[in-house]
């Protein structure tokens, strides 16, 4: 097997939102998913907010990652934050994914990137010990904060006057 990569263009969209679904429903969240090709396409490839890239085996998309930059005041210097990772299920354990960490680690020192980082469910057993044989290190002294939906709204509008 052949393994190849390359970045997504435009008229990947459908690829991509095929990708994320097959993420959320690994993840037990597919209800969650209301990404639509049309706001994929304004944010990926419009306004350039994040990066897609796949891995083809054999000239075949099997998995993706989807990643933007983050920066680091302590480092001085951006960073890679890897949203979403996924490899088809009859593609596991085939290194694939290690590949795609590989892959990321080359485009983030490339780049002269201090860091790549994820977030990863506490359920999800099988991805912490992968990402540990990698050395990852879990962040377990930080707690992850969101404000979104209504919350967000409601953010938005105290502030305004």
């Amino acid at each position: 097997m052949e393994l190849t990569f390359r970045y997504a263009q435009e008229s990947d969209t459908a690829l991509i939102l095929e990708f994320i679904k097959g993420l959320a429903d690994y993840e037990k969240m597919l209800d969650e998913v209301v990404a639509t090709e049309e706001l994929l396409k304004e944010w990926l490839f419009m306004q350039k907010k994040a990066e897609v890239i796949f891995a083809l085996a054999d000239g075949k998309e099997v998995g993706f990652a989807l990643f933007f930059h983050n920066f680091s005041t302590f480092l001085g210097r951006g960073g890679i934050y890897l949203e979403d990772l996924f490899v088809k299920p009859e593609y596991r354990g085939k290194g694939i994914g290690k590949s795609i960490f590989k892959k990321l680690g080359a485009i983030a020192r490339e780049r002269g990137c201090g860091r790549l980082e994820w977030w990863c469910l506490n359920w999800n057993q099988p991805s912490i010990d992968f990402y540990r044989s990698m050395g990852a290190e879990a962040m377990d002294e930080w707690t992850v904060y969101r404000i979104a939906g209504e919350g967000l709204n409601r953010l938005a509008d105290s502030g305004e006057k």
